[in-house]
C-alpha cells in the first residue's frame, strides 16, 4: 500500500496525515497544515475520500480546503458540514487497495475511531508509537474537558480484541510512523495507560 505522509514538513502544528493512494486513493485526516493541498498534489490529481479518525482541530482544520480541491467523499463519525458518509463501529471503508474495519475508540475524543485492516492500523491519537512522553508505545492524552482515562482504556482493549495479529504498519496522528510488531505496540500503550498515572506532569 502507498502511503505519504503529507504534513510531514509542516512546519507549524498539525496531526499526520496520510495519502493513502491506490483503488481508492483517500486522505486520512486533513490536518491544520496550509500546505496541505498543495502537498496532496504532489503525488495525485484526484483524492476520492476523506477518512477521519476524529474532529480535534488538528485533524480537521484544512478538511474544507481539501474539499474544495479534489471533492472527495468525507467519513466521519459525528456530523460535520463537510461529511457525506456516518460511519459506526463495525463498518468498513475502503482506504486504498484495502478494506478497512472501523473500531470506535473514543476516550482522547467522543467520536475518535480507529481504521483496521489485515496489514494495517490508521490509529488517530488514540495510540501513538512515539511521543513527547513515550518512545514504545503511547496513548492520546485525556487530561482536558470531554475526556476520559477510563474510556480510552476500554478502546484500546477493544482495538486489540479487533486487530489481526499480522498487522505490521501503524500510521498514527502524532509521532513517527512505525513498520514492525504493532500488536506489541498497543499493548505496551495499554499498560500505561492502566497505570491511571499522569501522562504528563501537569496532566
Amino acid at each position: 500500500m502507498e502511503v505519504h505522509h503529507v504534513t510531514e514538513n509542516a512546519e507549524t502544528f498539525t496531526c499526520n496525515a496520510y495519502l493513502v493512494v491506490g483503488d481508492r486513493t483517500t486522505l486520512v485526516d486533513a490536518g491544520s497544515w496550509d500546505g496541505v493541498v498543495d502537498e496532496i498534489r504532489e503525488h495525485t490529481d484526484e483524492v476520492d475520500a476523506v477518512a477521519m479518525t476524529h474532529q480535534h482541530g488538528d485533524h480537521v482544520e484544512q478538511l474544507e480546503a481539501v474539499c474544495e480541491a479534489f471533492d472527495p467523499e468525507v467519513y466521519a463519525y459525528d456530523h460535520h458540514p463537510q461529511r457525506d458518509h456516518a460511519i459506526e463501529d463495525g463498518d468498513a471503508v475502503r482506504i486504498g487497495d484495502e478494506e478497512f474495519d472501523v473500531v470506535y475508540t473514543p476516550g482522547h475524543s467522543d467520536d475518535h475511531v480507529s481504521f483496521v485492516s489485515e496489514t494495517t492500523l490508521f490509529s488517530g491519537d488514540v495510540v501513538v508509537h512515539d511521543d513527547g512522553a513515550f518512545d514504545y508505545g503511547s496513548f492520546g492524552r485525556t487530561d482536558m474537558a470531554g475526556q476520559s482515562r477510563e474510556r480510552l482504556v476500554e478502546s484500546i482493549e477493544d482495538l486489540l480484541e479487533r486487530m489481526p495479529d499480522g498487522v505490521e504498519h501503524m500510521y498514527a496522528g502524532h509521532g513517527s510512523v512505525f513498520h514492525g510488531d504493532v500488536r506489541d505496540v498497543v499493548e505496551t500503550a495499554l499498560s500505561r495507560a492502566e497505570k491511571r498515572e499522569p501522562k504528563y506532569p501537569d496532566e
